[in-house]
């Protein structure tokens, strides 16, 4: 974020920076949901809705689930957030208690450890890297397992490393947290935007009994609105609506109602033709960093993010501020993302147009030399 902070200031200096460093995507937010917004401020649905979300849009999110993944999934086992991070948080709440953990893949999306921390847990951090697909697996997972351990928590697709898990690897670790009596909380925000030949499934085609975390933000293109949903195993319901009847008093309402345009023909048709843009700039940048000099040794398979391994010598941290302050290229060094081998790695997105990481690539070039 330091690096953001100043990569900003040289924007309102009028210096020329191209941003690979952000994890929010070039695109408008589609016209239907920017409509349906509109609609609600003039119509005046300004006043709370009930702490688990309005009726309706739970109900589109479960339609979305089973028209999508084909998972029978009740509406009343959603409850609509305040952003994926207030699903997050949610969940955190519901399964640490101080001193306990949960196993998680180092690297990886550093807030995940966070939220333990506010709750007095910890990471239980496994190093992952190309010969693990970047994620955990059963082996991994009872191996790191203690004592102190609740569960797992897994991102797929993950950041920053786009890599998708395989369908056996999540079985194996569903049948390792299910004997031990724990939890799994799956972070599946990036979850609509991969580029498989096949489309994985969702957790909840293997288990009802994860605490899953999605999102109005990447794929649906609302960012700004910070709306997101948790869905709960049977029997949590309860614990989940009084907690967030604490923690949040209810979502923002204007976005809920913005979000129930999301899920109609014409909306989906434009998230669909902007994930394709997705895959045709990640298509152009693995290669073209590959031939800069970086390391790039797995194709991501979702979200919008390269986990680049720096040629021998440069650190992470000392080669982002050259990058920034000399080339003017924003990236964002590995040591953002956890511990294991993180001063070899940057993460550069593709959220911007194809021109600019034309450029960027051109000065990240540069700045290798």
């Amino acid at each position: 974020m330091e690096l953001l902070a100043r990569a900003q200031a040289l924007d309102a200096a009028g210096v020329d920076v191209v941003h690979m460093e952000v994890g929010e995507p070039d695109f408008a937010t589609p016209q239907p949901i920017l409509e349906a917004a509109a609609e609600a401020v003039n119509g005046g649905l300004t006043r709370y809705t009930a702490a688990s979300g309005l009726p309706e849009l739970r109900a589109a999110v479960a339609g979305f689930y089973a028209s999508r993944y084909g998972c029978d999934v009740g509406h009343e086992r959603i409850l609509v957030t305040a952003g994926a991070s207030g699903a997050l948080l949610l969940a955190t709440a519901m399964v640490v208690e101080p001193g306990d953990n949960l196993v998680m893949a180092d690297p990886g999306y550093p807030c995940n450890r966070h939220f333990l921390q506010t709750f007095g847990g910890q990471a239980q951090l496994v190093a992952v890297g190309p010969g693990e697909d970047y994620q955990l697996n059963g082996a991994l997972v009872q191996g790191a397992w203690d004592e102190r351990t609740r569960g797992a928590l897994l991102a797929s697709p993950a950041n920053p490393t786009g890599s998708v898990i395989q369908e056996g690897a999540l079985r194996k670790v569903i049948e390792v947290v299910d004997a031990r009596a724990g939890f799994l909380l799956m972070d599946e925000i990036y979850h609509q935007l991969t580029f498989t030949k096949e489309p994985p499934r969702s957790v909840l085609s293997l288990t009802n009994d994860a605490f899953v975390i999605g999102s109005f933000s990447k794929y649906f293109g609302m960012t700004g609105f910070r709306l997101g949903w948790l869905v709960v195993p049977e029997g949590a319901q309860a614990d989940a609506l009084k907690l967030a009847q604490n923690l949040f008093i209810c979502p923002s309402t204007l976005a809920q109602h913005a979000a129930l345009a999301a899920f109609n023909p014409e909306t989906m048709a434009v998230m669909e033709a902007q994930r394709v843009t997705l895959q045709e700039r990640r298509d152009f940048l693995v290669p073209a960093l590959r031939e800069a000099g970086f390391g790039v040794p797995r194709m991501p398979e979702g979200a919008f993010y390269v986990y680049a391994e720096l040629p021998e010598g440069l650190e992470a941290e000392a080669f982002c501020n050259t990058a920034l302050d000399q080339y003017h290229v924003s990236i964002t060094p590995g040591t953002d993302f956890g511990f294991h081998r993180a001063q070899e790695h940057v993460r550069i997105t593709y959220a911007e147009s194809l021109p600019r990481l034309q450029e960027g690539v051109r000065r990240l070039a540069r700045a290798l030399r």
